[in-house]
């Protein structure tokens, strides 16, 4: 059997105000074609399907476009799990549907550990393999609160809590262990060990590190991670693994591969784990230095376009020690001709009095927690009081994307 692990494709992702769905739609029908390629039996996607609860017309459209495709290729099963940024109820909604089409969908955690575990089977009944589909585990999935509660116990409470719950999802699971089948795990949070490309709004109230690879039950021979944008091997644990995004979703990730990866199973043995690069679509590019080395950087980046990619996505920073009036525009006229687009310009300097003057930054370049945290510092917060207070802020952002009230 062969399984293609992918996660976190945040369709209907708006990039600093910029609509992403032509580069979306190409890797979609790039993981199209490497399922068919890779004559894949089965498709597991470990979360954050969708950038917003509730997203956009044209990325449900491209969603489910997407898995009708399915259908005329090898792949026989796909399985969905929920991440921090879909709506558990709008991912559910069709998945009796979904499920007629051998389409298993999981946006909410169920009410009994068992409940968990997607069994495949063929047409004849035939078992081929097990998918403990675990969603992303909100606070209320786990416990209740616990009044007067510090953030340091219950950030070890919530550890513990996601512990417990995938060692009781593995223990379900060992009624297979006998099948000679696969039988993996699908997750989406934030393991101990993982390397992130930068803010990617940590989802348990501002823990970072939630659970260890070796944590996960040995029953599943591989554990399909989704959060983490970057792929790679978790805490040197070979069968706990993140996929990555499709695309680049900041400047950050600019130097990160894309794509999936591929798994060869000989019965319940996984014979090989490999990764699949997928192409860049759009280039998304942080150039810095003084404006001499910017405008050369520029043209220089330029003429390295190639001419199926999309027009590229530049962040400028611009080194100086003294105001420069008229940058912006002077940036656009340099680059007008040029095949990309420069969606943030900023001045870096050494002189604080003179970073503040030049730098005028719009609230749409930032994203929500650092505007938080800069409150913080206005108002006179004290640093040892800032986890507890951007834990809260983290709750009521994930309130206002399950219930799409704009931040």
């Amino acid at each position: 059997m062969r399984i293609i692990h992918t996660s976190d494709w945040h369709l209907g992702q708006r990039f600093l105000q910029n609509d992403r769905a032509e580069e979306q739609q190409r890797a979609l029908d790039y993981l199209l074609k490497t399922i068919q390629s890779e004559n894949a039996d089965v498709l597991i996607v470990s979360g954050d399907i969708f950038d917003i609860g509730n997203p956009p017309i044209p990325a449900r459209r491209m969603y489910y476009h997407f898995l009708t495709a399915l259908l005329g290729t090898s792949c026989r099963y796909v399985v969905i799990t929920g991440g921090n940024h879909d709506a558990p109820g709008m991912l559910d909604a069709p998945k009796s549907l979904l499920k007629h089409l051998n389409v298993f969908v999981a946006g909410a955690a169920p009410g009994e550990y068992a409940e968990n575990l997607v069994e495949l089977c063929n047409g004849s009944g035939h078992l081929e393999a097990v998918v403990a589909a675990v969603p992303y585990l909100r606070e209320r999935d786990l416990r209740t609160t616990i009044p007067g509660e510090s953030a340091p116990d219950r950030l070890l409470r919530i550890r513990e809590a996601i512990r417990e719950y995938f060692s009781k999802v593995g223990e379900c699971a060992l009624a297979f262990k006998e099948q000679n089948i696969p039988i993996l795990c699908m997750g989406h949070l934030f393991a101990v060990g993982a390397e992130h490309s930068g803010e990617q709004n940590n989802i348990y109230i501002g823990d970072v590190e939630n659970i260890e690879a070796g944590a996960f039950p040995e029953i599943f021979s591989y554990v399909a991670l989704g959060h983490i944008h970057r792929p790679q091997i978790v805490g040197g644990v070979q069968r706990v693994r993140y996929s990555g995004s499709l695309i680049p979703l900041s400047f950050s990730e600019t130097r990160d591969v894309k794509g999936v990866y591929v798994l060869d199973y000989s019965g319940s043995i996984l014979n090989s784990c490999r990764f699949v690069d997928f192409p860049v679509f759009r280039r998304l590019k942080t150039i810095e230095g003084t404006l001499d080395q910017v405008k050369q950087a520029l043209k220089d980046f330029d003429a390295r376009h190639h001419s199926d990619e999309l027009r590229s996505w530049v962040e400028v920073i611009v080194h100086a020690d003294t105001i420069l009036p008229g940058l912006d525009d002077e940036l656009r006229d340099y680059c007008i001709n040029f095949k990309l687009d420069l969606l943030k310009i900023r001045v870096q300097s050494a002189n604080p009095t003179m970073q503040r003057v030049q730098t005028e930054e719009s609230l749409k370049t930032l994203e929500p927690l650092e505007v938080f945290r800069r409150k913080l510092e206005i108002e006179g917060k004290l640093p040892e009081q800032y986890p507890e207070l951007e834990s809260t802020f983290r709750e009521l952002l994930e309130w206002m994307n399950e219930n799409d009230v704009e931040p």
